[in-house]
């Protein structure tokens, strides 16, 4: 360990910890919003005020506030956006009975859970309220309560009276296999919200068990449970105290809200994370000039703290590439691997020569057409939209009409080696773990029968997963006739359907039953190795991933893919930030009336994946006007001069083709 004394450039942020912690032991504590930049040590700040809070480490008045909670039974409790954050909080932490880490779903879901009566009435209640507004929406436009508006109208209906009839509800995301009384991710979160407006019992509840409430990433915390809980922290002293961590800079998502420092009162503390631990200077100085860009079509302000690389970080590579956005997928695969070489030339590191930096893409469809996984992928969203890709909470595994693929046949695939052979042992293991085995005859005869029908449905299987143009519908036909695995029936009856789906909308509306169709045809097409690269894209364990995913992580070596014409949609346009797009009607209204903007939106994403690089930065911007997008490049003062160009294709497959 260096020896070195800290710099005080680098110690700027050394009394925030101790700010916070005279904040939640004022007579009455002082609810504040931590603003914490990207790197800035904000998990770290956050452990070392719950240890002096809870007599871990030796504090006054932390000490007796720990006193406290243990007298009355309470604790302290941390909210957070991931699995794998509340894990490193943990971690870090230590066995702590005075302190509780869950995500938001998880600390909703506990709160609520039980009340069956109460989550009934609010879940009718939010289905109401939706059937209202969504019967306006369609009666406000020129054609009306269209048909296809109607069936989703009814939908809503039914709903409404499946819920009338349910008595109990449980959390978990497949309602078709458990009913209306299966709670979504987003229903635990919706229902939470109201009943803490509405209920308070649940309020008083909340209070009892847990008086301080402290929030990470707030600023993409869904509104309606954000709004709930800091309005049961006012007036301060009303028995709960909430502690807001984050950046509105790193919001990405719309269920946050869209300028989260301007709803904090003012009698609210605001203590700053100033420093950057993170990055090397010249990517700390590029994600500073990107947020205090003063660009055309940008409504809301540039407001936070500049952010101060350590001391020791005097190094960073950043470049940008601009190329044609009209070109194939292919040739954009192989300008972005020029890219890559001409990073190897600029760096040295070997990462970008072998193809092991962390590519971040637009949209999902990007990442699975770039990680050969884009037909399985386009199916599973067809099947379940919402389920279908990664979620930056981690909460999303894929659509339950699918668990089956995904884990059970995953597994078996496992225990066969890469040259065919099968474990029999870890079959068996597998068989027993999801309890294949249990109705196996007692009949030696008949179990020896069972037993060889089970081997060569096996066999049949290794021989189908090392057939690199196997389809999931080949994969399955020998487990589905054997009967290995106890299949959902959705499964099956798609699989039986061997009639052609209908074909895909134009700009009409399709019924949820055709869009499944769709989806189970697609997906029992495409070819079953795409699978296992989906499994593992879907699972975090890529080295792709899309720019809002990866929010909260850090990686060495990144590149980052913009190419809004291929994601589709209109929420971000990294060509309208760089000079290739001009600014829409639309985006200039916005910027009258004081409403967000694309131009706001994509700054931050682009400030999001700029600062999770550490060492080195490949920007690469697939553009309507490179030329007029590098003249806007060159003007900006972002870079210097040789630090963007543009993609050379021509030696890119000359690159390839060596």
């Amino acid at each position: 360990m260096s020896t070195l004394p800290i710099s005080a450039d680098n110690d700027r942020d050394a009394g925030v910890v101790e700010e916070i912690c005279g904040h939640l032991t004022e007579e009455p504590p002082r609810s504040y919003f931590l603003f914490a930049g990207a790197g800035s040590g904000k998990t770290r700040t956050l452990v070392e005020v719950l240890r002096r809070m809870t007599g871990v480490v030796k504090h006054e008045k932390g000490g007796l506030l720990a006193r406290r909670l243990r007298m009355y039974g309470r604790s302290i409790r941390v909210i957070t956006y991931t699995k794998n954050a509340v894990a490193v909080i943990n971690g870090r932490l230590g066995n702590n009975d005075l302190v509780g880490v869950s995500t938001i779903h998880a600390f909703c879901w506990e709160l609520i859970s039980g009340f069956n009566e109460d989550i009934q009435t609010a879940l009718i209640a939010i289905k109401e309220a939706q059937l209202e507004n969504k019967t306006a929406e369609a009666r406000a436009k020129p054609k009306g309560i269209t048909p296809a508006k109607q069936r989703d109208l009814e939908e809503i209906e039914d709903a409404i009276t499946a819920l009338r009839e349910t008595d109990v509800f449980i959390y978990h995301p497949d309602r078709e296999t458990y009913g209306s009384g299966a709670l979504t991710h987003q229903h635990v979160l919706d229902v939470t919200a109201w009943l803490l407006k509405n209920r308070p019992t649940l309020q008083t509840i909340l209070k009892d068990r847990y008086p301080i409430v402290l929030i990470d990433e707030s600023q993409d915390t869904m509104k309606g449970m954000l709004d709930a809980l800091m309005s049961l922290a006012e007036p301060r002293g009303s028995g709960l105290t909430i502690g807001l961590l984050g950046d509105h800079r790193q919001r990405i998502y719309n269920d946050g809200h869209s300028d989260l420092p301007s709803l904090v009162p003012e009698s609210w503390a605001t203590p700053e994370l100033q420093m950057n631990h993170r990055s090397q200077r010249r990517i700390v100085t590029l994600i500073n000039t990107i947020w205090e860009a003063k660009l055309e079509g940008r409504a809301k302000p540039a407001n936070g703290s500049k952010q101060h690389p350590r001391t020791e970080k005097t190094g960073g590579l950043v470049r940008l590439y601009v190329g044609d956005t009209k070109l194939s997928t292919e040739d954009k695969v192989i300008g972005e691997r020029w890219c890559a070489y001409q990073m190897w030339k600029a760096s040295g590191s070997e990462v970008w020569s072998q193809g092991t930096y962390k590519l971040l893409a637009l949209e999902h469809k990007l990442v699975a057409a770039r990680g050969s996984f884009l037909d399985v992928f386009s199916a599973m969203a067809l099947l379940d939209p919402n389920a279908a890709a990664p979620s930056g909470s981690g909460e999303n595994k894929g659509p339950a009409v699918v668990q089956f693929l995904l884990n059970e046949l995953a597994e078996l695939e496992a225990c066969v080696g890469s040259d065919g052979a099968v474990n029999e042992f870890k079959v068996t293991e597998v068989f027993r773990r999801y309890g294949c085995l249990d109705g196996m005859s007692e009949n030696t005869v008949e179990r020896a029968s069972r037993v060889d029908e089970i081997l060569q449905a096996i066999k049949a299987f290794a021989t189908s997963c090392a057939n690199p143009i196997s389809t999931v519908r080949e994969i399955l036909e020998p487990v589905l006739r054997a009967k290995l695995f106890e299949i959902d029936h959705r499964l099956l009856a798609a699989y039986a359907d061997m009639s052609l789906p209908p074909p895909a909308p134009g700009r009409g509306e399709e019924s949820k039953q055709d869009r499944m169709r769709r989806g189970w045809y697609a997906l029992l097409s495409s070819p079953w190795n795409q699978l296992q690269k989906y499994r593992i894209y879907l699972a975090g364990n890529s080295s792709l991933a899309t720019h809002q995913v990866v929010k909260g992580s850090e990686f060495p070596h990144v590149m980052i893919v913009m190419d809004d014409k291929l994601a589709g949609g209109n929420l971000f346009c990294y060509d309208k930030i760089f000079g290739g797009v001009e600014l829409s009607k639309r985006d200039k209204d916005n910027v009258i009336e004081d409403k967000e903007t694309t131009i706001d939106r994509t700054l931050r994403l682009l400030y999001v994946t700029c600062s999770r690089a550490e060492e080195s930065l490949a920007l690469v911007l697939w553009s309507s006007n490179p030329v007029a997008a590098l003249a806007r490049i060159k003007d900006s003062g972002w870079f210097v001069d040789d630090e963007f160009e543009a993609i050379q294709l021509t030696n890119s497959k000359c690159l390839i083709d060596r």
